[in-house]
């Protein structure tokens, strides 16, 4: 059976950034690191998921600190929630797309050495 259809909008990059979360109405942060990262979403591992529909406030980590409004989309038990971005400023939306650009380069590019590497090491073959 094939996979199911891509529905993001943007491919999430598997990456860890460290994250606050916030629930409505209280003070204390939940603590954590995204397993994966797109422009309009993530995913964060956890034991105890959030409930489809939990409105949270993020601080994303990267060279400064993101503030995104959010809702957790998906929430798998014992695994996970997916998370999509509903509200950011434009200016965070810029510093986003460009770690995300810079990440998605340099994965490329160890990639590509490794690649490299590879074919050095295995053996020609004799014709």
């Amino acid at each position: 059976m094939p996979p199911a259809p891509e529905r993001r909008e943007n491919p999430r990059l598997k990456i860890k950034v460290p994250v606050e979360l916030y629930l409505e109405g209280k003070d204390t942060p939940y603590r954590t690191a995204t397993s994966d990262l797109s422009l309009h979403g993530c995913y964060i591992e956890t034991i105890f998921p959030f409930p489809i529909g939990t409105v949270l406030e993020l601080k994303l980590q990267l060279t400064g600190t993101l503030l995104v409004l959010a809702t957790v989309a998906t929430s798998d038990p014992q695994v996970g929630n997916g998370i999509k971005f509903t509200k950011m400023l434009p200016e965070d939306i810029d510093e986003l797309r460009a770690f995300l650009d810079a990440a998605e380069k340099e994965a490329a590019e160890k990639e590509a050495v490794n690649k490299e590497a590879s074919e050095k090491d295995s053996p020609e073959k004799a014709g």
